[in-house]
This record gives C-alpha cells, sequence and structure tokens, in this order.
C-alpha cells in the first residue's frame, strides 16, 4: 500500500492499519498531536512516513499511561531518531514484561479454578474474588508511574541478579527468625547488620522512597495472602517485619 500511494496514507487507511478511530485521528490533528502535513488537491488528509512513526509513539506511550497533554510535551521534547524511539521500545517492552508476569500468575489461578471444575465441584466464590482482587492489587497500591519505575529496573537488574538476591533474602528471613525464636533484643548489632542487608536488598528494587513505600503497605494490607505462597507462616513473617522495623528504630 505505502509505495503504490507513494508512501502517503489516507486517514481511512491510517486507521485501519493502526486500529485507531478515524474521530480519534481527527482530534489528534486539532490538538496538534498529529497534524497533518500533506493533503490533497480537494484537501484531503495524508499520512507521510514521519507521521506514522509519530502515530506509534503517540500509541505506545498511551499503552504506558500517559495522558494526550504530557505525550505532547514527551514529543515535543525527543527527536524523530533511532534513540529516542530505542528509549521509547525499551521502556514498552519493561511495562509489557510486567504485564506478562501479571498474567501468568493469572494463568496459574485460573488454571487452578479450571482443575477445581474438572474435578466435579465448583470453585468457592472466595476463590474467584481472589483472582478478582490480584488483578487490581498492584493498581491499587501504585502508580503507572511506579510500576513503570520497578518494570524499569527489574530490567536494570536482570534475571541471574534477582535470583541472587531472592536467594539472599531466603537466607535473610532464616537468619531473622531464628534471631527472633532465640529472643535477641532488636537493637543486638547482629540484628541490626541484618537489616542493613535486607534494605541493601530492598535498595536494588526501589530507587524511588515511593514504591517503597507502596510496596510496604501492599505487604502490611495483604500479607497473609502473599505468604501463602512462602515456605515460611505468615504469622512467623509478620512478626520478623516487625522486629525488624524495631530493630531500624533503636539505630
Amino acid at each position: 500500500m505505502a509505495e503504490t500511494r507513494g508512501q502517503l496514507w489516507s486517514i481511512g487507511e491510517l486507521a485501519k492499519a493502526s486500529g485507531v478511530t478515524v474521530r480519534a485521528l481527527h482530534h489528534y490533528d486539532e490538538i496538534g498531536l498529529l497534524p497533518v502535513r500533506e493533503r490533497t488537491g480537494s484537501g484531503h488528509r495524508r499520512y507521510t512516513g514521519e507521521d506514522l512513526r509519530r502515530l506509534y509513539r503517540i500509541r505506545a506511550l498511551r499503552t504506558l499511561g500517559l495522558p494526550l497533554e504530557e505525550i505532547r510535551g514527551v514529543l515535543a521534547g525527543s527527536g524523530d531518531d533511532l534513540a529516542s524511539l530505542r528509549g521509547l521500545l525499551r521502556r514498552q517492552l519493561a511495562a509489557l514484561t510486567e504485564q506478562a508476569g501479571q498474567v501468568r500468575l493469572l494463568q496459574r489461578q485460573i488454571q487452578d479454578l479450571l482443575d477445581r471444575i474438572g474435578e466435579s465441584s465448583l470453585p468457592d466464590p472466595e476463590q474467584f474474588m481472589t483472582v478478582l482482587e490480584r488483578m487490581t492489587v498492584l493498581e491499587k497500591y501504585f502508580s503507572q508511574e511506579q510500576r513503570q519505575q520497578l518494570a524499569d529496573r527489574r530490567t536494570e537488574l536482570g534475571a541471574e541478579r534477582i535470583e541472587d538476591a531472592r536467594t539472599r533474602w531466603a537466607g535473610l528471613v532464616e537468619e531473622g527468625l531464628s534471631y527472633l525464636t532465640s529472643g535477641k533484643p532488636a537493637d543486638d548489632p547482629a540484628v541490626r547488620d541484618l537489616v542493613r542487608r535486607w534494605d541493601e536488598i530492598g535498595a536494588m528494587f526501589h530507587a524511588a522512597e515511593g514504591t517503597k513505600a507502596a510496596a510496604r503497605t501492599m505487604w502490611q494490607e495483604n500479607s497473609a495472602e502473599f505468604s501463602s505462597t512462602l515456605p515460611w507462616p505468615g504469622d512467623q513473617l509478620r512478626d520478623l517485619v516487625g522486629y525488624l522495623q524495631r530493630a531500624r528504630e533503636a539505630r
């Protein structure tokens, strides 16, 4: 199509190919987000290859949660070059990676529901509620920007460093529980050193204080549910978190 039209697209062709409605393209033109630069002699809109690349950026930024006004500012401050496109694609890929992780979790939960149905017994309403709650729990505690920050950080760390951090964290949990069980005071130097190492791991994932606070709130309000996927009893983990917080306050 691009060759036969000399790399010019009508508004209908662009809408059909991109999934953006004609009405939306008119609106983008009206607010200066995707102004039409080419027209036929009779005044019909024609879109160029440059317009197509700009439309891709608009759609990608929308999937990252940016409102149109902010997108206009972002596009005004970035060039139509490989570097800016590469950065946008990385951010979009990170967001999709995070979404894929959430989808995989939901797949496991829904598979569990299917398995129960296969056993000729309907899942309890509470199980359906659990799936619904987990579909929205991240949105409840983290803003779109914070979710993007977490996704970017995981991408930067890479799978190997993340797995190493998980292994070290599990060791710290065991060490902390042993201190808690033995009655070691929270202000003991060994406990405070444990807190330092614990917080160092957390800082790897939470570069911004906002995401750390959101994660803390999410844990406090959902600790029982999250603990069900871990090898330690939920009440022990809650006691350990409180123990470590007392150690922080004692420093």
